[in-house]
């Protein structure tokens, strides 16, 4: 594991093994089966190219009513019970923290990406980010508190992580695109984006 700090992102390269990274898909697969991937829309009407679910007390979903967090999946079910490895991780990075409340679950495929944006539908913002990566590789971009200026990309391979703590806590960030076929780890290729957040 190797620690890259970027505009006050802290990057671990290759902080979940290989044998993590395969039990830790397994888990999320688990939380499909009971809660699916949906394809959220923008407040007017884009399909967002990532499909996405959740795990934990709130997901975050967007639709023509905006962008939010609600407690239960577009389908009417809860939200499955967050997965205990991805909590472990959360300790171990920002043990000062509060538990994270939702574990947006998000996969892109080989022509997905996403804008530059803030985190900011959560109340507390003292609080950090956590994301990890597993499947292929991603141009992930970090930015500035307000939208614009110089910019910095760095390749996400499969087992990285990133936590969003600080001044990076409401950095402007994205992903411009997926690398294809540049992992293994998923049988149908793609990448998943877990996304730990405490939400009150």
């Amino acid at each position: 594991m190797a620690l890259l700090t970027v505009r006050e992102f802290k990057i671990y390269h290759e902080y979940l093994d290989q044998d993590a990274q395969i039990a830790l898909v397994e888990e999320v697969r688990a939380c499909l089966k009971h809660a699916p991937l949906f394809q959220p829309v923008t407040p007017r009407g884009t399909p967002m190219s990532v499909r996405m679910s959740a795990a934990g007390q709130f997901g975050w979903v967007s639709d023509r009513k905006g962008y939010r967090y609600e407690a239960k999946h577009p389908a009417g079910v809860s939200w499955p019970k967050m997965p205990k490895r991805v909590l472990d991780l959360w300790r171990t990075l920002v043990p000062s923290a509060r538990l994270p409340e939702c574990c947006l679950i998000n996969w892109y495929s080989d022509a997905a990406k996403m804008g530059m944006h803030q985190d900011r539908d959560e109340k507390d913002m003292s609080q950090p980010v956590v994301s990890i990566s597993l499947g292929d590789d991603a141009l992930y971009r970090m930015g500035n508190a307000t939208r614009g200026g110089k910019t910095e990309s760095v390749w996400l391979r499969s087992g990285d992580v990133v936590v969003m703590e600080g001044s990076a806590r409401m950095a402007y960030h994205g992903v411009d695109r997926v690398r294809p076929h540049s992992s293994t780890l998923l049988r149908n290729g793609g990448r998943i984006n877990l996304t730990l957040r405490v939400v009150t």
